[in-house]
């Protein structure tokens, strides 16, 4: 019998007390020792009957958030970062409304899960797994009942593009996943350790169906060439560093470099043969050992004891676990029960089991739950970095290994990397867990570079859409192109400059069928916002957009920021769980729900209605705009013409739909030409309201 959603909060609430528990209580314990923590809050607890007689590690799940809360700056703030307080006051909340009996829609108990995932995540609580198990299988049945049950939707938002251009469906098909909207299941995650377990969907999982959805970008391209040439011996860079903010495609370039390396025929992963040519090797490698350490999924208080009886505490214990099994975890041994590092021993396993590959990916993570004393099994904060050092030590004098460490962007300067790394930094321990080993890799590391924003396009597009391999198809595509460049030139008063260089008519061939102006506004302004991961994000959105599309007989030459239906449940979802909650009765009323204003207006004008003229600018406005709305940045009308306009149609409809919503919008603001829907009514709202009020008052006082 399927779990109801009040039982699944209730699962993920006793999933996350077994997690907490453990780390709550050994934070607690080492500052007590260290005297860092104000006994007088402590105290408090400790007198509580109902908790105070037993060791933190059995409280329920209320106590643990609140004891959390209560003493945050003096225990926590030091490990953990400003998101996870927010996650722990969201979790106490939800926590509140479930012992009252409070119902849970499925949008609510899924917010319940991701939160409890991530804070678990933080702390290396294996209790994170299970709990994004529980939130798959929401997403799963939710997509089921949203199929059996399919509310009315409002008629698509036409437009009336030019007849000698081709809807995007007859060129680009989605893939089978994204047009039955089945994507929700595996939700676009690369997690480097389900594949190191051999779960997780199958695109991540299987090499040959992992580099066929893969698109090759050029450093991801020197990263294989270079790993091959390393790891045969044969030159190459013994250690790479991938430092990028949150969502810049670390994970992704490890798994390509484990499945390369897994021992299958190259031929059959799709690309490597261009990064072969010049390299004389065979046609696989063999019996390359390949170790996956993951900071957030080993716990440094916690002794792993693995199916051969052995017990690993540290990091280089597992390292030599998986190397080589009990055979090599024995050369290391008395290091790892003594939490000392292995120095020059590290060399002799990698000498002993090469070829290796050695992927550490959320290292900040695990380092940033270190004390200062050895009390830990994983061993103390400063043990960790000597360590670090001797194995890129190690690795550089190993001709066949190879070192590949994730770390998270560093770059204080910049606040929407403050904000984004946040969540993989933590507080003022992570900070300096992150500085230490960038100084440690730094020594002997390559550059990497993240994908540019045109390669950003392709990766995109090549996970969501099938390969155009009809040379007809390659052709509407580019008259696709070409008309709507003709336009931007033809009438550049009413565009972005950038339309008119060169290049853009090559941007909107590389991501058709999507326009780029929706990557634009996706990289630059939604990704700055916590949670949204750059590529991940994207993906999870686009696939939304284009199955609605595709299911609705969509007949648009070019997918544009106004094809995007918000009131779309899942379109609905995705972009407002990145936002606060009070977004959402604005778009019921004022952009885009079955009673908002643009659709009422398009009823009413014919003219406009002809091309859903204002529900498109709205849609258009709001995806330009709701990022930013706390710095009041807003959208251009240029950009809102360039977010609407197809080939063909009177483009003036838009400057009047635009007008018209002006007008009469609640939370529409204009600054010039710049507009933007925000949270808050306009002034003018609020004013006509209290006009009426006031009417309405001496109405009633006169009829008296």
């Amino acid at each position: 019998m399927a779990l109801t959603n009040y039982e699944r909060v209730g699962k993920a609430l006793t999933l996350l007390k077994a997690g907490l528990g453990p780390f709550v209580e050994r934070e607690i314990h080492a500052a007590i020792k260290a005297n860092n923590v104000d006994i007088t809050i402590l105290k408090r607890f400790v007198e509580n009957p109902n908790i105070g007689d037993h060791p933190i590690s059995e409280w329920d799940v209320a106590a643990l958030l609140k004891i959390m809360r209560a003493t945050w700056k003096d225990v926590f703030s030091n490990i953990l970062g400003h998101s996870e307080r927010s996650f722990v006051s969201e979790l106490l909340e939800h926590r509140n409304q479930w012992a009252h009996q409070s119902q849970f829609s499925s949008d609510d108990a899924h917010r319940v899960l991701d939160t409890a995932t991530r804070l678990l995540t933080s702390v290396s609580a294996p209790q994170s797994t299970e709990i994004e198990k529980l939130a798959r299988e929401l997403l799963r049945t939710r997509y089921e009942q949203q199929v059996r049950n399919e509310r009315h939707r409002t008629t698509p938002a036409i437009g009336k593009a030019s007849p000698t251009l081709k809807p995007w469906r007859l060129i680009a098909t989605p893939h089978d996943d994204v047009a039955r909207g089945h994507y929700q299941q595996a939700e676009f995650a690369a997690d480097l350790w389900q594949v190191y377990l051999g779960e997780g969907s199958e695109e991540y999982r299987d090499p040959v169906e992992f580099f066929r959805r893969t698109y090759l970008t050029e450093s991801l391209k020197d990263i294989l060439h270079g790993g091959i040439r390393r790891i045969t011996g044969k030159g190459g860079d013994p250690v790479i560093q991938l430092q990028t903010n949150f969502g810049g495609g670390k994970t992704h370039s490890m798994l390509a470099l484990y499945h390369l390396f897994s021992g299958i025929q190259f031929s059959k992963l799709e690309g490597i043969d261009t990064i072969l040519h010049g390299l004389e090797i065979s046609s696989h490698l063999q019996d390359v050992n390949r170790v996956v350490l993951v900071g957030n999924k080993i716990s440094p208080g916690n002794p792993d004891t693995k199916n051969d009886g052995t017990v690993v505490r540290t990091l280089w214990g597992e390292l030599a676990w998986q190397l080589g099994g009990v055979d090599a975890y024995q050369l290391i041994a008395e290091d790892d029960k003594l939490a000392t590092n292995p120095g020059d021993r590290l060399r002799h396993l990698l000498t002993k089991y090469g070829p290796c590959l050695i992927l550490i990916d959320e290292w900040v993570a695990y380092a940033r739950q270190l004390h200062d004393k050895s009390d830990l099994p994983a061993g103390s904060f400063e043990t960790q970095f000597t360590f670090a050092q001797a194995l890129t030590e190690a690795t550089k004098g190993v001709s066949n290994s190879l070192l590949v460490v994730s770390l998270p962007a560093s770059d204080i300067s910049n606040p929407s990397y403050q904000q984004a790394d946040d969540l993989e930094v933590g507080g003022q321990r992570g900070r300096e867990a992150l500085d230490r080993l960038c100084n440690v890799v730094g020594r002997v590391e390559s550059p990497w570079r993240p994908a540019s924003a045109d390669e950003g396009f392709e990766i995109v597009r090549r996970r969501l859409f099938k390969p155009l391999t009809d040379p007809d198809h390659f052709k509407s595509r580019d008259i696709v192109a070409r008309e709507f460049t003709e336009l931007y030139r033809r009438e550049s008063q009413d565009f972005p400059n950038e339309c008119r260089e060169s290049n853009y008519e090559k941007r909107i061939r590389d991501a058709y069928p999507i326009h780029p102006e929706i990557f634009d506004r996706l990289y630059t302004d939604w990704s700055t916002l916590v949670r949204f991961q750059r590529t991940r994000g994207v993906l999870r959105l686009m696939a939304a957009v284009i199955h609605n599309l595709w299911e609705s007989g969509d007949q648009s030459p070019l997918i544009l920021p106004a094809s995007i239906a918000i009131d779309e449940h899942q379109i609905f979802s995705e972009l407002t769980r990145y936002l606060p909650d009070n977004w959402k009765p604005i778009i019921d009323t004022d952009i885009d729900g079955l009673q908002a204003l643009p659709l009422k207006i398009d009823a009413e004008v014919s003219n406009l209605g002809k091309y859903s003229a204002c529900r498109r600018v709205a849609r258009t406005i709001y995806l330009g705009s709701a990022p930013n709305v706390r710095l009041q940045r807003g959208i251009e009308d240029r950009r809102i013409k360039l977010g609407c306009a197809l080939p063909g149609e009177p483009q003036a409809i838009f400057g009047d739909a635009l007008r018209r919503l002006a007008g009469s919008s609640t939370y529409l603001y204009q600054d010039g030409h710049k507009y933007w829907y925000d949270t808050k009514p306009t002034v003018g709202k609020i004013a006509a309201d209290r006009a009426e009020h006031c009417y309405g008052h001496l109405t009633m006082c006169f009829l008296k």
